[in-house]
């Protein structure tokens, strides 16, 4: 089975994404850095011939459709709710793959940090990468055929200090490896 990278994502309209960001440095600004991000992002994981990449898209129709990614990647919809809700229907979808969802907005990610973690993957059920703030910039699952855990993503408190520990709580007790903490980009402060 072929590993599978997930990169969740945001059409770059401006207002609807890095908006914390948007508040530091002006919301044109944040949209550009962003779109541009993205664009580094996938020309450096998006054609690595040990895993398939796909993306997953918000809003659904428009990121369908969005040429600005190219069209050789595979994409879905994210659909609705919250975080949670919205990479647990990834896990889903691919749940015969070993499965890496990260963001889009992690300027210090390496193919050599993906291939660890599904490398790790080998022999753990999850991987956590996490991030400064209490969150993490990657999560994925073994799988090979079994659902994520019924608790999975229940009573994760979102975008604060506790995103972490929440999630490592609702994955239950399957073993967990962790990757290097790398930063993902919220405010000014974080940009490299």
């Amino acid at each position: 089975m072929r590993p599978v990278l997930v990169v969740m994502l945001k059409l770059p309209q401006v207002g609807r994404v890095k908006t914390r960001l948007g508040a530091d440095i002006g919301i044109v600004q944040a949209t550009w850095w962003f779109r541009h991000q993205t664009k580094r992002l996938l020309q450096r994981l998006g054609t690595d011939p040990r895993w398939e990449t796909v993306l997953a898209v918000a809003p659904d129709v428009a990121g369908m459709q969005a040429s600005l990614w190219g069209a050789e990647l595979a994409r879905i919809p994210q659909g609705h709710g919250d975080l949670g809700a919205r990479m647990g229907r990834v896990f889903q979808n691919f749940r015969t793959s070993p499965t890496l969802i990260i963001g889009a907005d992690i300027p210090g990610i390496s193919r050599s940090h993906t291939a660890n973690a599904f490398q790790r993957l080998g022999a753990h059920d999850a991987v956590l990468g996490p991030a400064p703030d209490g969150g993490y910039w990657a999560i994925g699952l073994r799988q090979g055929g079994t659902p994520p855990p019924s608790t999975l993503f229940q009573n994760v408190r979102w975008s604060s200090a506790h995103t972490m520990q929440d999630t490592i709580n609702s994955i239950g007790g399957r073993r967990i490896a962790f990757l290097p903490e790398l930063r993902d980009v919220d405010r000014a402060k974080d940009l490299p």
